[in-house]
This record gives structure tokens, C-alpha cells and sequence, in this order.
């Protein structure tokens, strides 16, 4: 009989019979068994296992890469006030070794006490 049911060739109707015969067994709790899993059912949780871990770890790594780009933005921000402090540091110490200098030769001339006056046209 076994052999018979191999030999015999499927029709359409067939697929309604194996639809049927599949939710009851869904329904049942056979199915994996039906389909002869049962023996492969470890081996399909741990796959299920490592793709959760797959995608938890490229969420962190998605994070971490968002985390570290926002970091650039802030180190080159800050880049920018630092050379804009050198500037002004350098600047002043200049002027100051000017203002040295002409003090030590007995000049009146200094830094301005009060900003430039703008004339008018």
C-alpha cells in the first residue's frame, strides 16, 4: 500500500487534502513531526538564536557608528574655537611684546583706551 501511494501521481485535488491534513495538524501540534523536523528542532532554535544576535549586534554597532559621528561634529567645532583662540593668543602676545618694546624705548604709544572713532561723510 505504501508503495502504492508513491507510485500514484498527485492531482489538483490533492492539494486541498494536504492543506487540510497540514492545519490539523497545525492545530494538533504535529506538524513539525509530520514534516520529520522533530530531529533538526535544536539545531533550528540555535539558527533562530545567532540571527537575533546577528541583528542585536548590528543595532549596537548602527548606534555606536551614529554616536561617533555626532562626536566628529563636536571635535571639529571644536577645533575651530581652538584655532580661533591660538589666533587671538598670538595676536595678543605680540602686541604685548610691541607695547614692551616701545615702552622700554620711552614711547607714549600703547593700546587705544577707547575704540576708533568713525567719521561720517
Amino acid at each position: 500500500m505504501n508503495e502504492e501511494i508513491r507510485m500514484r501521481k498527485w492531482k489538483i485535488s490533492d492539494i486541498g487534502v494536504f492543506l487540510k491534513n497540514s492545519f490539523m495538524a497545525i492545530v494538533k501540534g504535529q506538524f513539525l513531526m509530520r514534516l520529520r523536523i522533530d530531529r533538526y528542532f535544536v539545531h533550528i532554535v540555535y539558527v533562530f538564536f545567532l540571527m537575533a544576535m546577528l541583528i542585536l549586534v548590528s543595532l549596537g554597532v548602527e548606534n555606536s557608528q551614529g554616536k561617533v559621528e555626532e562626536n566628529k561634529k563636536a571635535i571639529k567645532e571644536l577645533q575651530i574655537i581652538w584655532s580661533d583662540r591660538t589666533f587671538e593668543a598670538a595676536g595678543r602676545s605680540s602686541r604685548m611684546a610691541v607695547a614692551k618694546r616701545l615702552r622700554e624705548m620711552g614711547s607714549s604709544v600703547g593700546e587705544p583706551d577707547q575704540s576708533a572713532t568713525v567719521l561720517e561723510r
